[in-house]
């Protein structure tokens, strides 16, 4: 894994008070009041409870943010060049043509690239994890099996942080947040990869399907290409995000019923600045004209991105961690307990330690168990 770091284009760090010229200010009295707060002296009912809003802030901006985004489809449906419009940065390093006896891999590589991105000084630690080789043999049975399995360990390295009894402070994260799948531009229906692909994965994390390359349908035909794929993922029980069993409220339903509308997002990337109208924009030029990535006119590439980065990040992360993450951690637990029940029925004497009946040995076990699921917990997998 490669760390760079990435400033996005055009953003800028908004500077504190605290690094203005010292000459250029009267010296005062340090003031712990947050700048556009106002004075509630006069306030005799006011308490403060609504600073804890600000004291967040503060600790985030100092903490950074983690992203760690997946990208799933076939060679050349343009993931790469998506994953780089989507943060107007090179986030994802496009493929390398490889020689001809090595231009199909034989099994499905994993590969990490984390960046350091900073907007208007927030910073934010982004991963973005390619799959290439996925969907590019002539047997792709089980060909989301390493996927999977990665999806898996992420899972259990943060298991593992948190079941240590001097933990870090901070447990890394890499766990993966979101996966966004790319679908061909066929115009026809979801072919059984897609299906089989799809059904499988939305039970361990959050699968945000789009059709790449959509510039190559009609209107018409993008149209009627997204409503036999909605109706394609309802017939198979798939549940993409945004998941309609985690809506917390009625006004969540309603934002996410209209993006569940949309999916999945018909997008173009594109990496390449044009003039239009005096605008610089990302497109694709052509001889009829220029396709404007982040018009909505043309494509779906803005409500991707505002899904993914403005509207629903944390949401993305919270339900990783809280539904998807927590499911694995439940089974690993139950699996742990269950290996360390029957190593207690095979052995009375480890049954009589842990029920504190003789004396506990010094490096034996405790009382509660909790040693010896830790450690079938470390050895397992």
């Amino acid at each position: 894994m490669t760390d760079t770091v990435e400033t996005v284009e055009g953003s800028e760090v908004n500077l504190s008070h605290s690094n203005m010229s010292e000459s250029a200010k009267p010296h005062h009295p340090p003031n712990p009041q947050a700048k556009g707060e106002k004075s509630h002296g006069s306030d005799f009912s006011y308490v403060g409870i609504d600073a804890i809003l600000e004291q967040m802030r503060r600790k985030a901006m100092k903490q950074g943010f983690e992203l760690n985004i997946m990208v799933v489809g076939q060679s050349g449906l343009g993931k790469s060049t998506l994953m780089n419009t989507l943060f107007k940065s090179k986030v994802s390093r496009k493929s390398v043509q490889p020689n001809p006896e090595e231009r199909i891999p034989k099994t499905i590589e994993i590969k990490s690239i984390s960046h350091d991105v900073e907007e208007k000084g927030v910073r934010m630690k982004l991963t973005v994890i390619d799959t290439p080789g996925f969907g590019d043999q002539i047997n792709n049975e089980n060909c989301w099996q390493p996927i999977m399995k990665f999806i898996n360990d992420q899972y259990e390295a943060y298991l593992q942080e948190e079941i240590n009894i001097n933990r870090k402070k901070r447990i890394p994260d890499s766990r993966v947040h979101c996966c966004i799948y790319f679908i061909p531009p066929t115009g026809h229906c979801l072919r059984p990869l897609d299906v089989e692909f799809m059904r499988r994965l939305s039970k361990v994390v959050n699968i945000v399907p789009v059709i790449a390359k959509a510039d190559t349908l009609t209107l018409e035909e993008r149209d009627d290409f997204k409503q036999t794929i909605r109706e394609e993922l309802r017939a198979n029980g798939i549940d993409v995000y945004p998941q309609k069993e985690f809506d917390e409220d009625a006004e969540d339903r309603l934002i996410n019923d209209k993006i569940r509308e949309m999916i999945p997002f018909a997008v173009v990337g594109s990496d390449q600045e044009y003039q239009v109208n005096g605008k610089r924009i990302l497109g694709r030029k052509t001889k009829w004209g220029t396709i404007e990535v982040e018009n909505i006119a043309h494509c779906e590439f803005a409500y991707l991105r505002d899904l993914l980065i403005r509207t629903h990040m944390q949401n993305i992360k919270d339900i990783t961690g809280s539904i998807h993450y927590e499911t694995y951690r439940v089974r690993r637990l139950n699996e742990s307990n269950g290996h360390f029940s029957s190593h207690l029925s095979d052995h009375p004497d480890a049954q009589q330690k842990a029920n504190g009946q003789p004396e506990q040995q010094p490096g034996g076990l405790h009382a509660n168990g909790v040693a010896a699921q830790h450690e079938a917990l470390s050895h397992e997998m």
